[in-house]
Order: C-alpha cells, then sequence, then structure tokens
C-alpha cells in the first residue's frame, strides 16, 4: 500500500497545502456505495476570511515578527499597494485654485454688490445734477449713504441678485435639455450651432426677466421707506410672478408691459455674451503668442490667472460698450412701480440732518426707442453713462484683488520651493 501524507484524505476530497492541487476545484466521489451509486461533488478552495488571505503554491504564513510581503520591495500578489501619495506641491496648487476662483467669485458677487446698487441708482435718477462719470464722486456718495442709513444700505437686494442667477442657469439648462440649442460651443462649431447658442443666451434672459425686474426694484429702493417686517428672501420670486401674470397690488398706468421689453433684454444678453466672449478669447490668445515659454500647466499662475484675467477683461469690455442700453432698460423697467430711491447727489433733507433726501422715479417713456430719445434730448449723451464712477470703481476692486491674490500666491509658490 502506497504511502500518504498525514493531511492527505484523498476519499474525503481534501488535500494538503503542500499539494500542487491545493485550492483548486475538482470531482471526487463519495466513499462507500456500488460504482454506479457513487456521485460526484464539487470541492473548491474556503472562502476569504476577514484577516486571513489565501495561500497559493510557494506561500507561507509570514512569521509574527516577519514583516509583510512586498513592505521591502514589489507588492505580492493578493496584496493592494498603498495609494500614491499627494506631494506637497500638488496640494498648493490645487489650495490656489480653489482660493483663486474663490476670492474672484467673492469679488465679483459680494464686495462689488454695493458698486452695482448705486450704478442703478443713477441710471434711473434723471433728476440728479452730478452724473458720477469718475469714481471719486461716486465713492464720496456712496460712504455719505452708508454713514447715515448703515452698512445695508447698499447690499439691499443682494439675495434677489443669487435668485435671479440661479433662475438664468436653470433655465439656460432645463431648455438646452429639451430642445436642439447647445449650452456650450464645441471647438470646431458651424454658423448654425452658433446662432442656436446665442438664441439661447437671449431666451434665457426673457425667461428671467420678470424675476429682474423685482431684483431691480429692490436693489434701488431706499432703505428709508422699505418695511424689513414684510419683506423677505423670496420676495423677489413672488413680485416676478406678480408681474408676469398681471395680479396683486395695482401699479400706476405707466408700468410698461413685458412684451415691450422682450427684444431689448434678448438683444443687450446675446450682446455681452458675445463683446464677453469675443475679448476673453482674443486677450488669452494675445497672452499665449506674447509668451516667450510654454505655459506650465502645472504652476497656477499660468493655470488659473490668464482666463480670470481675461474674463475680467471681457466683461469689462461689454459692461463699458452696452452701458447706454443698460441705462435704458433700467429706467423701462422700473417706470411705474412706484419705486422711491436715495438721492444720488448727496444731499441732505434740511428738517433731518444726515438723513438723504428720497426721490421718486415719475418717468413716462412710451417704449425703447422713446427712452433713448429722451435721454439724448433731455439729458446729452452724458445721460446714457450716469453711474459710470461706480462701473469703473467696481472693476478697480475685481482688478486689485486679483492682483493682489496673484503677488500672495507667487511669494507661497517661492517659500515652496525655497523649501
Amino acid at each position: 500500500m502506497a504511502s500518504r501524507r498525514p493531511d492527505s484524505f484523498d476519499g474525503l476530497g481534501f488535500r494538503g497545502r503542500d499539494d500542487p492541487l491545493y485550492g483548486a476545484s475538482y470531482p471526487v466521489r463519495s466513499a462507500g456505495g456500488p460504482a454506479e451509486l457513487q456521485q460526484h461533488h464539487w470541492v473548491t478552495t474556503p472562502p476569504d476570511i476577514p484577516g486571513s488571505r489565501n495561500l497559493h503554491h510557494g506561500e507561507r504564513t509570514p512569521g509574527r515578527d516577519e514583516p509583510p510581503p512586498g513592505e521591502h520591495g514589489a507588492p505580492a500578489a493578493g496584496w493592494e499597494a498603498p495609494g500614491p501619495v499627494v506631494p506637497p506641491a500638488e496640494q498648493l496648487n490645487r489650495f490656489a485654485g480653489f482660493g483663486i476662483g474663490l476670492v474672484s467669485l467673492f469679488t465679483e458677487n459680494v464686495l462689488a454688490h454695493p458698486c452695482i446698487v448705486f450704478r442703478r441708482q443713477c441710471q434711473v435718477n434723471y433728476h440728479a445734477r452730478c452724473y458720477h462719470l469718475t469714481p471719486f464722486s461716486a465713492v464720496a456718495v456712496m460712504y455719505s449713504i452708508t454713514k447715515a442709513q448703515g452698512l445695508k444700505a447698499l447690499w439691499k437686494g443682494m439675495g434677489s441678485t443669487f435668485i435671479v442667477h440661479g433662475i438664468t442657469l436653470g433655465a439656460e439648462g432645463v431648455m438646452s435639455e429639451f430642445t436642439p440649442l447647445p449650452r456650450e460651443l464645441p471647438h470646431r462649431w458651424s454658423c448654425k450651432q452658433l446662432a442656436g447658442h446665442l438664441l439661447l443666451k437671449g431666451l434665457t434672459a426673457v425667461v428671467a426677466l420678470p424675476f429682474y425686474c423685482a431684483s431691480l426694484i429692490e436693489t434701488v429702493q431706499s432703505e428709508i421707506v422699505r418695511d424689513d417686517s414684510s419683506s423677505g428672501l423670496l420676495d423677489c420670486v413672488r413680485e416676478g410672478l406678480t408681474r408676469l401674470l398681471g395680479v396683486g397690488a395695482p401699479h400706476s398706468h405707466r408700468l410698461l408691459p413685458l412684451s415691450s421689453l422682450l427684444l431689448p433684454v434678448a438683444l443687450h444678453a446675446i450682446l455681452r455674451y458675445a463683446i464677453a466672449s469675443s475679448v476673453q478669447r482674443a486677450a488669452l490668445w494675445l497672452y499665449q503668442r506674447g509668451r516667450k515659454q510654454r505655459a506650465d500647466p502645472s504652476n497656477p499662475l499660468d493655470a488659473y490667472f490668464p482666463e480670470l484675467a481675461a474674463a475680467w477683461a471681457g466683461s469689462l469690455v461689454a459692461d463699458v460698450l452696452l452701458f447706454p442700453l443698460e441705462t435704458a432698460l433700467h429706467r423701462l423697467g422700473l417706470q411705474g412701480t412706484r419705486t422711491i430711491i436715495d438721492a444720488t447727489d448727496g444731499v441732505v433733507a434740511s428738517g433731518n440732518v444726515g438723513s438723504p433726501l428720497v426721490l421718486p422715479v415719475n418717468t413716462q417713456y412710451d417704449g425703447f426707442s422713446d427712452c433713448l430719445h429722451a435721454i439724448r434730448r433731455k439729458e446729452g449723451a452724458a445721460g446714457f453713462y450716469r453711474g459710470f464712477g461706480a462701473l469703473a470703481t467696481q472693476y478697480a476692486l475685481h482688478g486689485a484683488l486679483l492682483a493682489a491674490a496673484r503677488t500672495l500666491l507667487r511669494l507661497l509658490l517661492l517659500e515652496g520651493r525655497a523649501e
């Protein structure tokens, strides 16, 4: 009789770990009974148990004081190698990109909001003797209004502007999903794709028009006549739906229907997007052409700041060129709403020292073309640029913070390389 190993039981289908067939699946016959009644059973390797592993031929369980396989060399089969460690330079680049984007968004939507509020008040105040074409006069009056009414006087309506941005993005996404209008242009686009893309921008502005008019009222209305107890965050949505459906409190008969503003609003949105995008692409092309060496994508100075600076330049050029059109749209959107604004001349009331005067907006334009002709005839060409100093202040503040962030990031990169 052939001798067999003590850990090999052929009849039961179990083999020792030293056997070459250990761990494989193979048929065995059950012990006992005639040959025709013998059945085949499949025996497989037992499943993995948490904290253990199956050993293959030529492997052994490491001892208590031995390191696991792969610790001093390449990882053995069945062992997962630890994930790659992110170097400090890459972590700094990620942090820099997040910080730069956050600074740009915070400046554009929060710090620049007082300039937006005062600019709109100047645009709709046809009574004012001072047009505030320079930043110096605009900052002086902004300071006097803030000193008299508090810090919230120039941050009013900021929540409604965020709501309008959200409605705009939502409407654009929904229309791009259910219509063939492209939301983004491919690298190689056709005239049909460009026309559909611009049409989508115009339709999005038309959808957001009633809510934009409601937000405009909140940003220019004086804090002196505002009732904080009855105002809420969603007043912009409620007032926009009220004006769209023609229900609620009756307005003046001078209130223009939204249908008369659809074409100018769509035209303004399309022109602003086209000008800003064209200037941004041209600025990036000039930047890349003027560089003597190729941009390093791992360097945050080359990866983030050129695009942010180009976007800043595109928005600046678009807002400057379309400032007269925006002035007319704001006056038409506010007409007939019985809105009372602050006096942008910085005049204080004689009866109550330190309290600025408030003025009603009583315009009587018949439409967009009549508004343009009336401004040119009564106020001159400079009337289209009322509050331009606030716009200059807004972009100067944005550009200064971007430059400061770039300088700080450069110093951090130099310190990181020195270490």
